[in-house]
This record gives structure tokens, C-alpha cells and sequence, in this order.
């Protein structure tokens, strides 16, 4: 398989020969499990509920327990009751799980290769700034018709750079070091550097790689 390189004009420029890594189906099976990672993973887990010991009053016996006719009542903050606790609701808790970072890195890989068989990652020869400016970039949506959240990644974010791509509209920054799959499901297209495409190979290729 043959990917094609452009330049920030949209012209392509070249061809990357890719290796057999990148071949056969999208393990839509992977995918999903990493998907229920990262999004379980940006659970603020903060739904808290007040049970009958955290509700203010209800410390006496509304009436005496026999001869009234009326059923056993301890606490005007029975769950039972209006204005009373809430019986097994939610409380704080922590939602965070790891996959394996074999399983993370796999995951990584399909959706690249999911994004690249749908013709939405595009692979640009190069991008640089030696000062920060927003111009030289301004074009990049039309030229390759991104209507939607995009993601552009970078091999190394130079503050010249960021700051020249931070403010272009759809466009969200990445470093090749810190990609997931989330990320990429996420977006509508993937503008990715050479370089940056270079190191995410490497990623995907080492065991120890960081930012899974």
C-alpha cells in the first residue's frame, strides 16, 4: 500500500511505500474496547446523592409506633418519604481503567488505518514556522475540504508553531508522542506531518512506546 504526500497546497509531492502493518480489515472489535476506555476514562464521576443520614432533620418519631392505624415510621427521612434520603444512588467514584498498552497500541494503528482506507488522513510534507503566523495556514480547511473537528499532528510542536495553527477554525493540535485512538475516531479528518507520520510507525512498532 501506497500513501500519497501533499504539500500545503493540496499538490502531492510523493508517496510513502507502507509496510505490511498497515494491511488487511480494521479491527472494529479493538477499536470499540478502546473507545470504552478513553470515554470512561473522561467520566468526571462526581454524581453524589444524599442518603437518609445526610439530610438535615428527621431525628424524631413522627408518631408513636402502635395504636394509630398507620404503618411504622422511624425517620421523616426514610426513603420512603417526600423529602427523604435517596436509597442506592450514584456517590463519587472513580471510573478510570487501563487497557494494555499492546491493546492501546493496536488500537492506535486501526484507527489510522480505518482513517486512511476512508481517504481522511492526509499525510503533508512538511509543516514549520519560523515565526508565528496564522497566514500560511489559513487555506488548510479549503484545500483539503475539512468541514468538520479536525486534528492536525505534529512530530515537534515549536511554540512558532503551535501558535501559528492554534486559532485555525475545525482544528485541534496533537503530537505524534501523545495520539490515541480516541483522538483520531474523533475527528473528522487527520492532517498528519511526514515526520509525525514517521513517529507514529515507531510507536505503533515498540513495545515500550509512550503515550498510549
Amino acid at each position: 500500500m501506497n500513501a500519497t504526500v501533499f504539500n500545503l497546497e493540496g499538490k502531492k509531492v510523493g508517496q510513502l511505500t507502507l509496510g505490511a502493518l498497515w494491511d488487511g480489515h480494521v479491527n472494529l472489535a479493538l477499536l470499540s474496547q478502546a473507545v470504552a476506555m478513553y470515554r470512561s476514562n473522561r467520566r468526571a464521576g462526581t454524581a453524589s446523592t444524599k442518603t437518609r443520614g445526610d439530610v438535615s432533620g428527621g431525628g424524631r418519631k413522627p408518631w408513636k409506633q402502635k395504636h394509630t392505624g398507620r404503618a411504622r415510621a422511624g425517620s421523616t427521612r426514610s426513603p420512603l418519604w417526600r423529602h427523604g434520603g435517596v436509597a442506592l444512588g450514584p456517590h463519587p467514584k472513580s471510573f478510570y481503567y487501563r487497557l494494555p498498552q499492546t491493546i492501546r497500541r493496536k488500537a492506535l494503528l486501526e484507527s489510522l488505518k480505518g482513517k486512511l482506507r476512508d481517504a481522511e488522513l492526509v499525510i503533508i510534507d512538511r509543516l514549520a514556522a519560523e515565526q508565528p503566523k496564522t497566514k500560511p495556514f489559513a487555506r488548510l480547511a479549503k484545500t483539503f475540504e475539512v468541514t468538520g473537528r479536525s486534528v492536525i499532528v505534529l512530530d515537534q510542536a515549536g511554540e512558532p508553531l503551535v501558535k501559528s495553527l492554534r486559532n485555525l477554525a475545525h482544528f485541534e493540535l496533537r503530537e505524534a508522542a501523545n495520539l490515541n485512538a480516541f483522538d483520531v475516531l474523533n475527528a473528522k479528518k487527520v492532517l498528519v506531518s511526514k515526520g509525525a507520520f514517521e513517529r507514529l510507525e515507531q510507536r505503533i512498532k515498540e513495545p515500550h512506546a509512550n503515550g498510549d
